[in-house]
């Protein structure tokens, strides 16, 4: 693979649409310097805020790295996924996932409609050999550093094969990002004992445990999630999504206690300067924002969401993740470990 990266985004999707995206693409091409960015969507609309964003002469030489695919239309957030791919023709996620599929891109990055993205990524990039659904995948603070979930919303209702095809995805990104040699995986439940959970768990435990490769420690409770206690947790999108909003509420809310309680007095402002760089380092570590960017795995292709209320700084931390996948090439590692590991 050469040195260049070029990455398709979806300039129109999300909360805040090109007025996140475009000023965010323009730091992550200052960022990577080896990085060239296909900008998707209205070019009414993009042309304007890009000159604005590239307001400096220094900044000119950016322009030579961008180019802008003109997409009339937008697929909505609440949108149906049947009804996204009907209209898919001239929409600019539509428009940016073929990007990849015809080579001209090597990642796609998106903050729009997650089922949209799901779907219009299975039609036109296809699915891995031996595996049937897409999966969400993202790392997840920990004592020990991070870990990886999924699947954080792509599939609400899963068969046990598919927690199995999770859990072997799952297994070989955490090897090729975190260069961990047999990432331990442990499967969400209500317990850890083997007689808890519905049958569907259960008998997902069942084939990870029996599959050869995989370094499965079992069930684990939500409260084993931050532990560090295993390096990929594998579970439903139903259960994952919850886990993972609930997660981040409560890092909001600890975030504004501390604010509140540090403001009560003078001594406290006091006490606060004084341990601010440990505050600050503690705030970087949960802050669900510093892990913007969630991976579909399972496709023949990269493709990044974006949370749809992602600022600027957080949608340049999922084009961050798609560069980054892109280096390790970690769709080609997952189809190596397929073709050895599913049958």
């Amino acid at each position: 693979m050469s040195d260049g990266i070029c990455i398709a985004i979806d300039a129109m999707g999300g909360d805040f649409g090109p007025r996140v995206v475009i000023p965010a693409s323009v730091d992550a091409l200052r960022r990577h310097p080896q990085l060239t960015l296909q900008l998707v969507g209205q070019q009414a609309v993009i042309a304007p805020l890009l000159a604005k964003v590239l307001s400096k002469r220094s900044d000119k030489d950016l322009l030579s790295r961008l180019t802008i695919i003109d997409a009339e239309n937008v697929i909505a957030n609440d949108e149906r996924p049947s009804h996204a791919l009907r209209k898919r023709a001239d929409t600019s996620m539509f428009r940016a996932i073929p990007q990849v599929a015809e080579g001209s891109a090597q990642a796609c990055v998106s903050a729009g409609n997650t089922g949209a993205l799901m779907a219009l990524g299975r039609f036109t990039l296809k699915m891995l050999p031996g595996i049937d659904r897409p999966a969400i995948i993202t790392a997840i603070p920990s004592v020990c550093g991070v870990s990886y979930m999924l699947d954080l919303g792509a599939n609400v209702d899963c068969s046990a094969e598919h927690l199995l095809q999770f859990a072997i995805m799952g297994s070989v990104m955490t090897r090729a990002v975190e260069a961990i040699s047999e990432p331990r995986i442990g499967l969400l439940n209500v317990g850890a004992e083997e007689t808890k959970g519905n049958e569907q768990v259960k008998l997902a435990s069942r084939l990870i445990r029996e599959h050869g490769g995989l370094n499965y420690v079992g069930f684990i409770e939500g409260d084993d999630i931050f532990t560090g206690k295993v390096d990929v947790v594998v579970c439903d999108g139903f259960v994952g999504n919850i886990a993972l909003k609930s997660s981040e509420g409560v890092a909001r809310l600890i975030g504004r206690q501390l604010r509140v309680s540090f403001s009560r007095s003078l001594l406290r402002r006091m006490m606060a300067v004084l341990v601010s760089p440990v505050l600050e380092e503690i705030r970087a570590h949960i802050d669900p924002a510093r892990r913007n960017g969630a991976s579909l795995l399972g496709l023949q292709g990269i493709v990044v969401k974006s949370h749809g209320s992602a600022n600027r700084k957080c949608f340049g931390y999922a084009i961050d993740q798609a560069v980054a996948e892109v280096r390790m090439d970690v769709p080609g590692s997952i189809n190596r470990q397929l073709e050895s590991q599913i049958g």
